[in-house]
């Protein structure tokens, strides 16, 4: 039996997995890592610390498993995407701390991009926002604000790149400098037309090309790794991001496939081709994954709050024990009796990208009380997934399935309200995890252990359908309230 070695870089812990030729689950183990907050709405990791954890859980999960590292045929790497390091190649040191995705530092950078005129130019060739969520803008910061960086970027001293490409770099001792095509399309630096990093993009963030890593499939060869001393020399293969991953873990190869992955926000993704389609407004457009000679495009949304919602009523409201009793809790009460939680606690994402709006509760008499808050919190984790969807279905793009993944889909109420919603079936899928998956898939792909999709579909034994069961008279008038009461938080 040959096995996939899988690493998982997120946003709080670096995991290790290893699949066997099945694309089955063996064995994990997990590291968390620290978070750095040093100023109000900036967020930082310690990239070391994260290279130094991707190896501690490769070596623990080797050990927990087993198996003899000869075993393993191939490093799959997916991770959290637009978090970014700046490093020098002569020391192999980050000049700064990696700025992650939810860090708002580039913001003063991108609203003066933006009010010069950009954007449109930006999301022609990109597909995004101009936006402190993605990479560009904390690479400009960096060169700006830390010393000597600036002069050593020029200089073709330093390198950029998501985590993936960082970690790249690392396990091939630098021989290899490369990210694939779907982190590089959330840099807003790459041409998601050409498949290359674009001038005109580098010049208005004043980042030098040399900088840049080479840009690859995901079902790519990226060189060539022991783990720091824990494998013989084996192929890096299979690299993408972390949503892309589960968009290609779930199988969604067709147009019209999507995925929803629940978590502590939710990343909406669905395949819209192999042509790059411009996004309706509050929604982006982003390479999917590319393999097989083909590249297929998504469009997605991020919703900020979905499974920290819960969280919140579990930690700070103290109204439930745990994530489990809210079913119980939903199913206790008819409806939510006119109550609507949006929970806007860190703004609101996608498609609204308002960073100023505050979450509140609305529609509350004197009868209301747990069950009804509870039972609000849960369905605003669907009406928020119906609104991206509502605008994907819009723009012409026909919704065949939704597969859904991640903690809060073992709820079967909010997995019916969600049906219900959207008026289409949902796949509760089987796979714990899909982004994991995804990478093995591709790594597969790139060992010529399966040869096409139709291969690795058939490696889906289980579905789980839900149907929609409401009046669609009812779901529209549940989902104008809730329109109501996000404007609310928009005032």
């Amino acid at each position: 039996m040959k096995y996939t070695l899988t690493i998982d870089q997120s946003t709080s812990a670096t995991k290790a997995m290893l699949f066997d030729e099945n694309a089955a689950l063996v064995t994990r183990a997990s590291v968390d890592h620290k978070q750095y907050y040093p100023q109000p709405g900036w967020v930082e990791h310690d990239a070391e610390e994260i290279l130094q954890n991707a190896y501690k859980a490769a070596e623990q999960v080797l050990q927990r498993s087993g198996i003899a590292p000869s075993s393993v045929q191939a490093v799959a790497i997916t991770n959290q995407r637009e978090t970014v390091v700046v490093w020098d190649k002569r020391t192999g040191k980050p000049v700064y701390n990696a700025v992650v995705w939810q860090c708002n530092r580039g913001a003063a950078i991108c609203d003066q991009l933006i009010a010069q005129g950009h954007e449109p130019m930006v999301t022609e060739k990109t597909g995004l926002i101009i936006n402190p969520y993605f990479s560009a803008s904390g690479v400009k910061w960096i060169l700006d604000n830390v010393k000597g960086a600036r002069e050593n970027a020029e200089a073709g001293h330093l390198l950029m790149g998501t985590i993936d490409a960082w970690l790249i770099w690392n396990f091939t001792n630098g021989a290899k400098h490369a990210t694939d095509y779907t982190n590089a399309s959330r840099t807003l630096l790459f041409n998601i037309h050409t498949l290359d990093w674009d001038n005109d993009l580098l010049n208005i963030f004043t980042i030098p090309a040399t900088m840049m890593p080479e840009a690859l499939p995901c079902d790519a060869q990226y060189g060539s790794t022991t783990l720091n001393g824990l494998l013989a020399e084996t192929p890096i293969a299979g690299v993408l991001g972390d949503s892309h991953g589960a968009l290609a873990g779930q199988m969604c190869f067709a147009s019209g496939m999507g995925k929803a992955t629940y978590g502590t926000g939710s990343s909406i993704m669905v395949n819209i081709g192999e042509k790059a389609l411009t996004a309706p407004k509050g929604l982006v457009t982003s390479v999917g994954f590319a393999a097989n000679g083909k590249v297929y495009y998504a469009f997605e949304g991020n919703i900020h709050c979905t499974g920290a919602t819960i969280k919140w009523l579990q930690d700070d409201l103290q109204l439930i024990q745990s994530a489990a009793e809210t079913e119980a809790l939903a199913t206790s009460v008819e409806s939510t009796d006119g109550v609507y939680f949006v929970p806007a606690f860190a703004g609101l994402g996608a498609p609204w990208w308002n960073n100023e709006a505050k979450a509140l509760i609305c529609g509350m008499n004197r009868g209301t009380n747990k069950a009804h808050i509870v039972r609000a919190a849960l369905e605003s984790i669907a009406y928020q997934v119906k609104d991206l969807m509502s605008l994907i279905q819009e723009s012409g793009v026909a919704l065949k399935e939704l597969r859904v993944d991640g903690g809060p889909v073992k709820n079967n109420f909010l997995m019916q309200f969600q049906a219900d919603m959207l008026q289409a079936k949902i796949n509760r899928s089987p796979i714990e995890e899909a982004s994991a998956l995804g990478a093995v898939l591709m790594s597969g792909l790139a060992m010529n252990q399966w040869t096409s999709e139709e291969e690795i579909i058939a490696l889906r034994k289980e579905n789980d359908y839900i149907v929609p069961t409401m009046p669609s008279d009812k779901v529209n008038s549940l989902y104008r309230e809730w329109q109501k009461a996000v404007k609310r938080t928009l005032m």
